[in-house]
């Protein structure tokens, strides 16, 4: 059978519109937050939270299966669009609940528990982790659904999921570009932002929760491993070619929301799982950022250098 063509996706676009907006809204909203996770060096902070809020939608799957058996099990007899899941148990709602919760360890003082916020990271990255696995195993019905949370493998989203990533990337982005150089300073120097009154601990929260949110919507649409992807990797592309931070934060959106789009259509044309393909598109765009700035940048000392002196004669 030969490979889908790229007619063949402009042909089908309708049935996969919905994924791909979701995906290019999930890539902007987490690249352009992402450089604060970059630049606070909490690189693996999305990872941990997306982590809990997979840990989140295994629970709601198998406590609901728990609660109401036979309720769940007719639900899947029934077929997935069929299945009408309880607002309580929601995923959405439980990766949400689960996120947030993941979010106070980070909002915690580390040094009053004699940790570092690295060893929190780690923490939560390997409890929700394991706790995923250990109820993930306890399911069967919900393997795949699991799974494509997990991984990112899932062709198609559902229309909740569009909604929900839409508002989140309207409001979420709409707050931080309003305070995104209050943001920036309580970063850099949260003594010098205390002094010049800023609510240091205010504007933590709210890009600790918006992280949370962010995650937890996004994971729950796309899959753990594109949106570890999209809230680190833009962000790192941009630091690499430009250090003028309003330009680093638009780069760092568009090439999170490249990612999400072209990562879609090129699994499409190559057969590829999708949450692995926009990874490694956003992972080649880092990589090309290097090697353009390693070669740009001997280029530019190379011609900085004055010609050599000629030598006098000897006399």
């Amino acid at each position: 059978m030969d490979a889908p063509s790229w007619s063949d996706f402009w042909t089908n676009f309708a049935i996969f519109r919905d994924a791909i907006v979701t995906g290019g809204l999930a890539g902007l909203l987490l690249g352009f937050i992402g450089v604060h996770v970059v630049l606070r060096r909490m690189v693996f902070a999305s990872s941990a939270i997306a982590q809990a809020a997979a840990l989140g939608v295994a629970l709601s799957f198998w406590i609901g299966g728990l609660v109401h058996p036979i309720e769940h099990a007719v639900g899947h007899l029934a077929g997935a669009n069929a299945h009408v899941t309880p607002f309580i148990f929601e995923p959405v709602l439980w990766a949400i609940i689960a996120s947030l919760l993941a979010t106070l360890v980070f909002i915690a003082n580390p040094v009053r528990l004699h940790l570092t916020r690295e060893s929190l990271l780690g923490f939560v990255f390997l409890g929700s982790g394991a706790g995923a696995v250990i109820v993930g195993d306890k399911i069967t019905q919900e393997a795949h659904d699991l799974s494509a949370i997990l991984f990112g493998s899932a062709v198609v989203v559902q229309p909740m999921d569009l909604v929900l990533v839409t508002v989140a990337a309207v409001v979420l982005l709409g707050g931080h570009i309003l305070a995104w150089r209050a943001l920036v300073f309580a970063g850099y120097d949260p003594l010098g932002a205390r002094v010049q009154g800023l609510p240091v601990r205010a504007l933590d929260g709210f890009l600790f929760v918006s992280i949370g949110l962010a995650v937890a919507l996004c994971t729950r649409a796309l899959g753990a491993l594109p949106v570890f992807a999209f809230s680190v990797l833009p962000a790192m592309t941009a630091l690499v070619l430009t250090s003028r931070m309003g330009l680093v934060f638009g780069l760092a959106g568009l090439f999170g929301a490249l990612a999400g789009v072209g990562g879609y259509a090129v699994s499409f044309r190559a057969e590829l799982p999708v949450g692995a393909t926009q990874t490694a598109l956003a992972a080649a765009g880092l990589a090309a950022a290097l090697v353009g700035r390693a070669v740009f940048g001997r280029a530019r000392a190379a011609g900085a250098q004055p010609p050599p002196r000629a030598s006098k004669p000897a006399t």
